[in-house]
Protein backbone atom coordinates (compact mmCIF):
# COMPACT_ATOMS: atom_id res chain seq x y z
CA UNK A 1 0.00 0.00 0.00
CA UNK A 2 1.10 3.55 -0.55
CA UNK A 3 1.38 6.40 2.10
CA UNK A 4 -2.26 7.71 2.83
CA UNK A 5 -1.97 11.43 1.95
CA UNK A 6 -2.65 13.97 4.60
CA UNK A 7 -5.60 15.38 5.14
CA UNK A 8 -6.24 19.32 3.51
CA UNK A 9 -4.40 18.93 0.13
CA UNK A 10 -7.23 20.20 -1.82
CA UNK A 11 -8.59 22.96 0.45
CA UNK A 12 -4.86 24.37 -0.02
CA UNK A 13 -5.24 23.83 -3.80
CA UNK A 14 -8.58 25.82 -3.38
CA UNK A 15 -7.65 28.37 -1.17
CA UNK A 16 -4.32 29.49 -0.68
CA UNK A 17 -3.45 32.60 -2.19
CA UNK A 18 -6.80 33.39 -3.66
CA UNK A 19 -8.56 35.07 -0.83
CA UNK A 20 -10.69 37.80 -2.49
CA UNK A 21 -9.83 40.57 0.24
CA UNK A 22 -6.46 41.39 -1.88
CA UNK A 23 -8.70 42.57 -4.58
CA UNK A 24 -10.49 45.67 -4.92
CA UNK A 25 -13.18 44.28 -6.48
CA UNK A 26 -13.29 41.88 -3.75
CA UNK A 27 -13.25 38.90 -7.36
CA UNK A 28 -13.60 35.15 -5.85
CA UNK A 29 -11.56 34.06 -9.01
CA UNK A 30 -7.88 35.94 -9.18
CA UNK A 31 -8.18 38.46 -12.04
CA UNK A 32 -5.69 38.33 -14.40
CA UNK A 33 -3.21 41.33 -14.45
CA UNK A 34 -2.21 42.13 -18.13
CA UNK A 35 -0.49 45.85 -17.38
CA UNK A 36 3.29 45.60 -17.97
CA UNK A 37 4.00 48.53 -15.55
CA UNK A 38 2.74 50.01 -12.56
CA UNK A 39 1.84 53.63 -11.48
CA UNK A 40 4.83 54.73 -8.53
CA UNK A 41 4.00 56.69 -5.54
CA UNK A 42 7.43 58.74 -6.36
CA UNK A 43 10.78 57.69 -7.79
CA UNK A 44 11.49 54.07 -7.11
CA UNK A 45 8.45 53.90 -4.49
CA UNK A 46 5.76 51.07 -5.71
CA UNK A 47 3.43 49.41 -3.93
CA UNK A 48 4.76 45.74 -4.22
CA UNK A 49 4.95 46.15 -8.51
CA UNK A 50 6.84 48.40 -10.90
CA UNK A 51 7.74 46.07 -14.01
CA UNK A 52 5.93 42.79 -14.70
CA UNK A 53 8.87 41.15 -15.51
CA UNK A 54 10.20 41.29 -11.94
CA UNK A 55 6.48 40.77 -10.71
CA UNK A 56 2.88 40.17 -11.13
CA UNK A 57 -0.07 39.93 -9.25
CA UNK A 58 -1.80 36.76 -11.05
CA UNK A 59 1.79 35.02 -11.22
CA UNK A 60 2.46 35.60 -7.18
CA UNK A 61 -1.03 34.04 -6.33
CA UNK A 62 0.22 30.67 -8.37
CA UNK A 63 3.31 30.80 -6.93
CA UNK A 64 1.92 31.02 -3.34
CA UNK A 65 -0.77 28.41 -4.55
CA UNK A 66 2.40 26.02 -5.64
CA UNK A 67 4.74 26.49 -2.70
CA UNK A 68 1.83 25.66 -0.74
CA UNK A 69 1.19 22.21 -2.38
CA UNK A 70 4.39 21.08 -1.47
CA UNK A 71 4.58 22.40 2.05
CA UNK A 72 7.33 24.69 0.70
CA UNK A 73 8.04 28.43 1.51
CA UNK A 74 8.73 29.66 -1.47
CA UNK A 75 7.49 29.21 -5.14
CA UNK A 76 8.63 30.23 -8.77
CA UNK A 77 7.36 30.42 -12.53
CA UNK A 78 8.88 30.09 -15.55
CA UNK A 79 7.90 30.16 -19.25
CA UNK A 80 8.58 26.44 -19.06
CA UNK A 81 9.95 23.65 -17.88
CA UNK A 82 13.10 23.42 -19.41
CA UNK A 83 13.49 27.30 -18.58
CA UNK A 84 12.99 26.50 -14.74
CA UNK A 85 15.93 23.59 -15.55
CA UNK A 86 18.10 26.09 -17.17
CA UNK A 87 17.47 29.13 -14.18
CA UNK A 88 18.92 26.36 -11.82
CA UNK A 89 22.00 25.41 -13.93
CA UNK A 90 22.55 29.01 -14.32
CA UNK A 91 23.21 29.32 -10.90
CA UNK A 92 26.38 26.87 -11.27
CA UNK A 93 30.07 28.60 -12.50
CA UNK A 94 32.68 27.66 -14.49
CA UNK A 95 34.47 24.71 -12.48
CA UNK A 96 31.15 23.89 -11.22
CA UNK A 97 30.47 19.75 -11.23
CA UNK A 98 26.53 18.42 -11.43
CA UNK A 99 25.56 14.52 -11.31
CA UNK A 100 22.44 14.10 -13.64
CA UNK A 101 20.12 10.62 -13.52
CA UNK A 102 21.49 8.79 -16.44
CA UNK A 103 17.58 8.45 -17.66
CA UNK A 104 16.22 11.94 -18.03
CA UNK A 105 14.11 14.22 -20.16
CA UNK A 106 15.82 14.50 -23.36
CA UNK A 107 15.12 18.07 -23.40
CA UNK A 108 17.42 18.21 -20.05
CA UNK A 109 19.86 15.76 -21.82
CA UNK A 110 20.12 18.26 -24.66
CA UNK A 111 20.31 21.18 -22.44
CA UNK A 112 23.06 19.96 -20.59
CA UNK A 113 25.13 18.27 -23.39
CA UNK A 114 24.75 20.88 -25.94
CA UNK A 115 24.16 24.11 -23.92
CA UNK A 116 25.38 24.46 -20.45
CA UNK A 117 28.44 21.91 -20.69
CA UNK A 118 29.69 25.18 -23.14
CA UNK A 119 30.26 27.29 -19.76
CA UNK A 120 32.68 24.96 -18.73
CA UNK A 121 30.33 23.18 -15.75
CA UNK A 122 31.14 19.34 -15.53
CA UNK A 123 28.56 16.80 -15.74
CA UNK A 124 28.71 12.96 -15.30
CA UNK A 125 25.79 10.80 -15.91
CA UNK A 126 24.50 8.19 -13.63
CA UNK A 127 21.91 5.55 -12.49
CA UNK A 128 20.03 7.32 -9.78
CA UNK A 129 18.83 4.12 -8.55
CA UNK A 130 22.62 2.67 -7.61
CA UNK A 131 23.68 4.09 -4.74
CA UNK A 132 27.07 3.03 -4.54
CA UNK A 133 27.99 4.34 -8.10
CA UNK A 134 25.71 7.55 -7.24
CA UNK A 135 28.20 8.36 -4.25
CA UNK A 136 31.31 7.69 -6.13
CA UNK A 137 30.05 9.97 -8.62
CA UNK A 138 30.29 12.88 -5.85
CA UNK A 139 33.81 15.40 -6.52
CA UNK A 140 35.03 17.78 -4.48
CA UNK A 141 33.78 20.63 -6.96
CA UNK A 142 30.25 18.85 -7.09
CA UNK A 143 27.37 21.16 -6.52
CA UNK A 144 24.20 20.20 -8.06
CA UNK A 145 22.39 16.69 -7.87
CA UNK A 146 19.51 16.79 -10.59
CA UNK A 147 17.37 13.56 -10.53
CA UNK A 148 13.75 12.78 -12.03
CA UNK A 149 12.14 9.73 -9.93
CA UNK A 150 10.50 8.48 -11.67
CA UNK A 151 12.32 8.93 -15.15
CA UNK A 152 11.54 9.40 -18.20
CA UNK A 153 10.98 7.26 -19.79
CA UNK A 154 12.73 4.03 -17.87
CA UNK A 155 10.26 4.65 -14.78
CA UNK A 156 13.42 4.21 -12.82
CA UNK A 157 12.37 5.42 -8.72
CA UNK A 158 15.05 6.61 -6.71
CA UNK A 159 15.34 6.99 -3.16
CA UNK A 160 15.09 10.54 -2.55
CA UNK A 161 15.61 10.02 1.00
CA UNK A 162 19.16 8.20 0.52
CA UNK A 163 20.65 10.39 -2.16
CA UNK A 164 19.82 13.76 -0.14
CA UNK A 165 21.31 11.94 3.49
CA UNK A 166 24.29 10.84 0.92
CA UNK A 167 25.01 14.35 -0.74
CA UNK A 168 24.24 16.58 2.01
CA UNK A 169 27.19 14.40 4.23
CA UNK A 170 29.67 15.10 1.29
CA UNK A 171 29.44 18.39 1.32
CA UNK A 172 27.09 21.54 0.30
CA UNK A 173 25.49 19.74 -2.53
CA UNK A 174 21.87 21.00 -3.62
CA UNK A 175 19.98 18.32 -4.68
CA UNK A 176 17.20 18.63 -7.25
CA UNK A 177 14.47 16.37 -7.75
CA UNK A 178 11.82 16.80 -11.24
CA UNK A 179 8.63 15.91 -9.61
CA UNK A 180 6.63 16.43 -12.84
CA UNK A 181 5.39 12.53 -12.96
CA UNK A 182 3.98 12.67 -9.55
CA UNK A 183 3.37 16.40 -8.58
CA UNK A 184 2.94 17.89 -5.28
CA UNK A 185 -0.32 15.87 -4.96
CA UNK A 186 1.48 12.02 -5.03
CA UNK A 187 5.10 13.16 -4.14
CA UNK A 188 6.62 15.75 -1.82
CA UNK A 189 10.26 15.44 -2.44
CA UNK A 190 11.50 18.71 0.14
CA UNK A 191 9.94 16.48 2.72
CA UNK A 192 12.60 13.45 1.49
CA UNK A 193 15.15 15.76 1.83
CA UNK A 194 14.91 17.48 -1.03
CA UNK A 195 16.48 21.11 -2.09
CA UNK A 196 14.76 22.14 -4.68
CA UNK A 197 11.46 20.66 -6.29
CA UNK A 198 10.86 21.64 -10.01
CA UNK A 199 8.07 21.05 -12.32
CA UNK A 200 7.04 20.95 -15.63
CA UNK A 201 3.76 22.76 -15.28
CA UNK A 202 2.74 22.15 -18.67
CA UNK A 203 1.86 18.46 -17.48
CA UNK A 204 -0.08 17.04 -14.81
CA UNK A 205 0.09 20.49 -12.62
CA UNK A 206 -1.92 22.22 -15.41
CA UNK A 207 -3.48 19.03 -16.87
CA UNK A 208 -5.43 20.32 -20.12
CA UNK A 209 -2.74 20.46 -22.72
CA UNK A 210 -2.73 24.35 -23.11
CA UNK A 211 -0.34 25.50 -21.25
CA UNK A 212 3.76 25.18 -21.39
CA UNK A 213 5.09 26.55 -17.75
CA UNK A 214 7.52 25.79 -15.81
CA UNK A 215 8.22 25.98 -11.63
CA UNK A 216 10.15 25.65 -8.80
CA UNK A 217 9.13 25.20 -5.01
CA UNK A 218 11.72 25.13 -2.09
CA UNK A 219 12.31 26.18 1.44
CA UNK A 220 16.18 27.92 1.39
CA UNK A 221 15.26 31.73 1.89
CA UNK A 222 19.13 32.16 -0.03
CA UNK A 223 18.64 30.07 -2.70
CA UNK A 224 15.32 31.45 -3.60
CA UNK A 225 16.46 34.95 -3.48
CA UNK A 226 19.59 33.70 -6.13
CA UNK A 227 16.36 31.91 -8.32
CA UNK A 228 14.58 34.90 -8.21
CA UNK A 229 17.24 36.85 -9.27
CA UNK A 230 17.43 34.77 -12.27
CA UNK A 231 13.76 34.77 -13.22
CA UNK A 232 14.23 38.11 -13.60
CA UNK A 233 17.56 38.97 -15.20
CA UNK A 234 17.18 36.40 -17.26
CA UNK A 235 13.53 36.73 -17.95
CA UNK A 236 12.12 33.32 -18.29
CA UNK A 237 9.18 34.08 -17.04
CA UNK A 238 5.28 32.83 -17.82
CA UNK A 239 2.35 35.32 -19.09
CA UNK A 240 -0.09 36.27 -16.79
CA UNK A 241 -2.87 34.20 -18.60
CA UNK A 242 -0.71 31.03 -18.51
CA UNK A 243 -0.40 31.62 -14.45
CA UNK A 244 -4.34 32.33 -14.41
CA UNK A 245 -4.93 28.72 -15.97
CA UNK A 246 -2.34 26.83 -14.31
CA UNK A 247 -3.78 28.50 -10.68
CA UNK A 248 -7.52 27.34 -12.36
CA UNK A 249 -6.31 23.74 -13.08
CA UNK A 250 -4.56 22.79 -9.63
CA UNK A 251 -8.12 23.08 -8.00
CA UNK A 252 -8.79 19.39 -9.62
CA UNK A 253 -5.80 18.65 -9.70
CA UNK A 254 -6.41 15.93 -6.43
CA UNK A 255 -9.14 14.70 -8.37
CA UNK A 256 -7.33 14.27 -11.59
CA UNK A 257 -4.35 12.72 -9.89
CA UNK A 258 -6.67 9.59 -8.07
CA UNK A 259 -8.62 9.21 -11.53
CA UNK A 260 -5.13 9.11 -13.56
CA UNK A 261 -3.61 6.51 -10.66
CA UNK A 262 -6.66 3.91 -11.23
CA UNK A 263 -6.56 4.30 -14.79
CA UNK A 264 -3.26 3.79 -15.35
CA UNK A 265 -3.00 0.74 -12.95
CA UNK A 266 -5.87 -0.93 -14.53
CA UNK A 267 -4.26 -0.28 -17.84
CA UNK A 268 -0.93 -1.54 -16.73
CA UNK A 269 -2.29 -4.59 -15.23
CA UNK A 270 -3.61 -5.64 -18.40
CA UNK A 271 -0.76 -4.62 -20.83
CA UNK A 272 1.13 -6.85 -18.06
CA UNK A 273 -0.28 -10.04 -18.43
CA UNK A 274 -1.33 -9.85 -23.00
CA UNK A 275 1.23 -12.46 -24.71
CA UNK A 276 2.55 -9.27 -27.24
CA UNK A 277 3.74 -7.43 -24.25
CA UNK A 278 7.64 -7.97 -23.68
CA UNK A 279 7.43 -5.92 -20.24
CA UNK A 280 5.71 -2.99 -17.98
CA UNK A 281 7.48 0.01 -16.39
CA UNK A 282 4.85 0.61 -13.47
CA UNK A 283 6.13 1.86 -9.64
CA UNK A 284 2.59 0.27 -9.01
CA UNK A 285 3.24 -2.89 -9.88
CA UNK A 286 5.04 -5.57 -7.60
CA UNK A 287 7.10 -6.61 -10.87
CA UNK A 288 8.98 -3.17 -10.43
CA UNK A 289 12.33 -3.28 -9.47
CA UNK A 290 11.75 -0.15 -7.01
CA UNK A 291 7.99 -1.07 -6.07
CA UNK A 292 8.90 -1.07 -2.29
CA UNK A 293 10.83 2.21 -2.60
CA UNK A 294 7.65 3.88 -4.46
CA UNK A 295 5.33 2.81 -1.69
CA UNK A 296 7.57 4.23 0.54
CA UNK A 297 7.76 7.87 -0.55
CA UNK A 298 4.89 8.54 -2.37
CA UNK A 299 1.37 8.27 -2.25
CA UNK A 300 0.38 6.93 -5.12
CA UNK A 301 1.23 7.25 -9.02
CA UNK A 302 0.65 9.63 -12.32
CA UNK A 303 -1.12 7.83 -15.57
CA UNK A 304 2.51 7.78 -17.26
CA UNK A 305 4.78 4.59 -17.53
CA UNK A 306 6.25 2.64 -20.54
CA UNK A 307 6.61 -0.87 -21.78
CA UNK A 308 7.96 -2.99 -24.15
CA UNK A 309 6.06 -4.13 -27.07
CA UNK A 310 7.24 -7.85 -28.45
CA UNK A 311 9.02 -7.22 -31.87
CA UNK A 312 10.75 -4.76 -33.61
CA UNK A 313 10.25 -0.66 -34.99
CA UNK A 314 7.59 -2.17 -37.45
CA UNK A 315 5.49 -3.77 -34.73
CA UNK A 316 5.62 -0.36 -32.65
CA UNK A 317 4.34 1.58 -35.79
CA UNK A 318 1.56 -0.73 -36.51
CA UNK A 319 0.48 -0.51 -32.92
CA UNK A 320 0.97 3.57 -32.55
CA UNK A 321 -0.70 3.96 -36.15
CA UNK A 322 -3.78 1.59 -35.01
CA UNK A 323 -4.73 3.37 -32.13
CA UNK A 324 -7.48 5.22 -31.72
CA UNK A 325 -8.75 7.04 -28.31
CA UNK A 326 -4.78 7.04 -27.58
CA UNK A 327 -3.39 10.36 -29.92
CA UNK A 328 -0.09 9.60 -31.30
CA UNK A 329 1.83 12.57 -29.70
CA UNK A 330 4.56 13.68 -27.40
CA UNK A 331 4.00 15.43 -23.72
CA UNK A 332 2.00 13.77 -21.27
CA UNK A 333 -0.08 14.74 -18.58
CA UNK A 334 -3.02 16.03 -19.84
CA UNK A 335 -7.23 14.50 -19.19
CA UNK A 336 -6.57 12.83 -22.76
CA UNK A 337 -4.46 9.56 -23.70
CA UNK A 338 -1.16 9.67 -25.38
CA UNK A 339 1.15 7.24 -26.77
CA UNK A 340 4.33 7.43 -28.34
CA UNK A 341 8.09 5.89 -28.95
CA UNK A 342 10.90 7.90 -27.17
CA UNK A 343 13.54 6.84 -29.41
CA UNK A 344 12.55 8.41 -32.43
CA UNK A 345 10.40 11.56 -30.69
CA UNK A 346 10.82 12.58 -27.18
CA UNK A 347 14.37 11.20 -26.90
CA UNK A 348 15.42 11.53 -30.19
CA UNK A 349 18.11 14.19 -28.93
CA UNK A 350 19.86 11.57 -27.04
CA UNK A 351 22.75 9.90 -28.47
CA UNK A 352 22.10 6.77 -29.73
CA UNK A 353 25.25 5.10 -27.75
CA UNK A 354 23.17 6.23 -24.83
CA UNK A 355 19.80 4.74 -25.14
CA UNK A 356 21.01 2.07 -26.22
CA UNK A 357 22.77 1.56 -23.04
CA UNK A 358 19.68 2.62 -21.45
CA UNK A 359 17.23 0.47 -22.93
CA UNK A 360 15.38 3.02 -24.89
CA UNK A 361 14.74 0.89 -27.85
CA UNK A 362 12.30 0.60 -30.72
CA UNK A 363 10.27 -1.43 -28.72
CA UNK A 364 9.86 1.18 -25.88
CA UNK A 365 6.39 2.77 -25.81
CA UNK A 366 5.65 5.51 -23.50
CA UNK A 367 1.76 6.20 -22.46
CA UNK A 368 0.46 8.83 -20.86
CA UNK A 369 -2.96 7.26 -19.84
CA UNK A 370 -5.98 10.12 -19.40
CA UNK A 371 -8.90 10.37 -17.80
CA UNK A 372 -11.33 8.17 -20.57
CA UNK A 373 -13.30 5.47 -19.41
CA UNK A 374 -10.86 2.66 -18.71
CA UNK A 375 -12.33 0.03 -20.19
CA UNK A 376 -12.44 1.92 -23.60
CA UNK A 377 -8.72 2.52 -22.79
CA UNK A 378 -7.83 -0.79 -22.63
CA UNK A 379 -10.15 -2.34 -25.39
CA UNK A 380 -8.05 0.20 -27.83
CA UNK A 381 -5.05 -0.96 -26.48
CA UNK A 382 -5.78 -4.67 -26.96
CA UNK A 383 -6.89 -4.18 -30.73
CA UNK A 384 -3.97 -2.25 -31.53
CA UNK A 385 -1.26 -4.96 -30.11
CA UNK A 386 -3.47 -7.55 -32.09
CA UNK A 387 -2.82 -5.24 -35.36
CA UNK A 388 0.92 -5.26 -34.50
CA UNK A 389 0.89 -9.10 -33.89
CA UNK A 390 -0.44 -9.51 -36.87
CA UNK A 391 1.83 -7.18 -38.71
CA UNK A 392 4.15 -9.26 -41.49
CA UNK A 393 8.16 -8.77 -40.81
Amino acid sequence: MYRVQPKGFATKAIHVGQDPEQWNCMSVIPPISLSTTYKQDGPAEHRGFEYSRSGNPTRNVLERCLAALDNAKFGLTFASGLGATTTVLTMLSTGDHVIVGDDVYGGTNRLIRQVISRMGIDFTFVDPTDLVTFKSAIKVNTKLVWIETPTNPLIKVADIVAISKLCHESGNIIVAVDNTFLTSYFQRPLELGADLVCYSLTKYMNGHTDVVMGGITLNCEKLYNRLKFLQNAAGIIPSPFDCFLVNRSLKTLSIRMEQHHKNSVLVATFLESHEFVEKVLHPSLPSHPQHKIALQQTYGYSGVFSFYIKGKLEHSKAFLRALKIFALAESLGGYESLAELPSVMTHASVPLEDRQKLGINDSLIRLSVGLEDSDDLINDLSCALEVAKNTLT
